[in-house]
């Protein structure tokens, strides 16, 4: 059943189409709405042309590209690509239940677009000041299940600790999961604290399989495709990071096969 957008009242009466979208007013609030109201599409134009930019994303495009093979400006290209991944952001389906692997990768840090750099330029990407993880590096923690259902957290520029899990993995994490993981001090740390099953996999000297089921190439193959597939879209910004992660969880194993069904997800939050 339809509700008001402000107050979730259920009197409301037709009240004249705007730029092709019925609005309703709310009979006890008094105010006027339509179905995107409130949403990141809300004001947003050319709507016959929503579908061939969603086409677009599911292809990868650049934003150039998509702009160019839509007619559309490069900002307006832009700006709707985030739109429509912050629709998503919540259209996965959790908790993660059985067995449940948990790891962290980490990408070179970017501030692409920024005018107010806080480091010298790089050019073609760059390296980083020194090896392994650190201030140059983002971290970025995912926890996947073996058919392939996944959530996945940016912690900061640091390597990922006990707290970051504490505060990231219990709410995706169903009652009675099997957590595995590599060694790392801090996800024994983690498990040791929130009595959560786990089991270790010691990476370091070779290891891959514990009891023949304890693994953690599930979640090392998504790092590994979600890498790949950045450099597709010619890297991106720190603050836009979880907003791709979002886009190539979607892209995976065809979880949006088509232009509508991106737009179902977007607009109801349809569960991928």
């Amino acid at each position: 059943m339809r509700r008001c957008h402000h107050c979730q009242g259920e009197r409301l009466y037709r009240h004249g189409v705007f730029y092709g979208l019925q609005r309703y007013r709310c009979r006890e609030y008094g105010a006027s709405f339509n179905a995107l109201t409130g949403t990141p599409l809300a004001f947003i134009r050319l709507r016959e042309k929503w579908l061939p930019f969603l086409q677009c994303m599911l292809n990868s495009m650049t934003v150039r590209g998509a702009a160019q093979a839509i007619g559309i400006h490069r900002n307006t290209s832009f700006r709707w690509r985030h739109r429509f991944m912050m629709m998503a952001k919540d259209a996965r389906a959790l908790p993660l239940g059985g067995i449940v692997e948990a790891d962290e990768t980490y990408i070179l840090e970017s501030q692409k677009g920024s005018r107010h750099l806080t480091r010298p330029a790089r050019r073609r990407g760059g390296t980083a000041s020194h090896r392994g993880p650190g201030k140059d590096h983002d971290c970025i923690l995912v926890a996947c299940t073996r058919t392939g259902k996944a959530s996945d957290f940016v912690t900061g520029r640091r390597p990922v600790s006990a707290q970051h899990l504490q505060r990231c993995l219990p709410p995706v994490l169903a009652p009675g999961v099997l957590l595995a993981t590599d060694r790392a001090k801090a996800h024994q740390a983690f498990a040791k604290a929130t009595g959560i099953e786990h089991r270790a996999v010691n990476v370091a000297t070779g290891e891959r399989v514990v009891d023949e089921v304890i693994h953690i190439q599930t979640v090392n193959g998504y790092h590994g495709r979600f890498k790949s597939w950045l450099r597709r879209v010619k890297g991106v910004a720190r603050k836009y990071l979880p907003n791709y992660l979002r886009w190539c969880y979607a892209l995976n194993a065809g979880r949006v096969p088509t232009p509508q069904h991106f737009l179902c997800v977007a607009l109801f939050l349809t569960v991928i």
